[in-house]
């Protein structure tokens, strides 16, 4: 069967980001500055990146013969990519749960938006932050909310020693520091 005759299901915006889905019956938290990137993406997509991908494919489609019309049939696989991200993102910011951890500032228990400094039991330190599933980036040190470590960490104090599972088995850790944004103006 030719690919234009199949449907495309919603369940494909949350796979063809690479991001994960969302667990059932949880809120997507997000940070205020995450969100606000988010939004800022989408935004961008809808006014700069469709309307220009559009005016190349209305371009490549009055160039005669589509069927091997490179910038038509580019264009128009570059259009279904913006428009799965556009449901994805519209999906993502309808269901967000913006939290400031600002509002923890000051505090020793682990919250969203809280970064930690743990100990394993060999000696090494760890830091991370915990952010949102959509904003968490394991190369600058930020893990999701519903990561083992952070489900682990939420709710600890420093100086907790708590058991962290882990494929390898469990690991002990302990709570060393935890801080928060500053609040602006302060």
């Amino acid at each position: 069967m030719s690919k234009a005759f199949t449907k495309e299901t919603d369940n494909d915006d949350d796979e063809a980001s690479g991001l994960p889905a969302l667990p059932a019956g949880t809120k997507n938290y997000m940070t205020p500055a995450g969100y606000a990137r988010l939004k800022h993406e989408l935004l961008w997509l809808i006014d700069d990146e469709r309307p220009k991908i559009v005016d190349i494919v209305h371009w490549a489609a009055s160039n005669g013969d589509r069927s091997e019309n490179g910038d038509y049939l580019y264009g128009k696989k570059r259009l279904r990519e913006i428009d799965r991200r556009i449901r994805f993102l519209t999906k993502r910011l309808e269901a967000a749960e913006v939290a400031d951890p600002c509002i923890h500032h000051g505090s020793d228990q682990v919250f969203f938006g809280a970064t930690v400094t743990y100990a394993e039991a060999q000696g090494v330190e760890r830091t991370i932050t915990i952010l949102g599933i959509d904003e968490a980036d394991s190369l600058q040190g930020q893990v999701s909310w519903i990561s083992p470590i952070a489900r682990t960490l939420l709710k600890s104090r420093v100086g907790d020693e708590l058991k962290l599972h882990t494929p390898a088995g469990v690991v002990d850790i302990e709570v060393l520091d935890v801080s928060y944004p500053a609040p602006d103006g302060s």
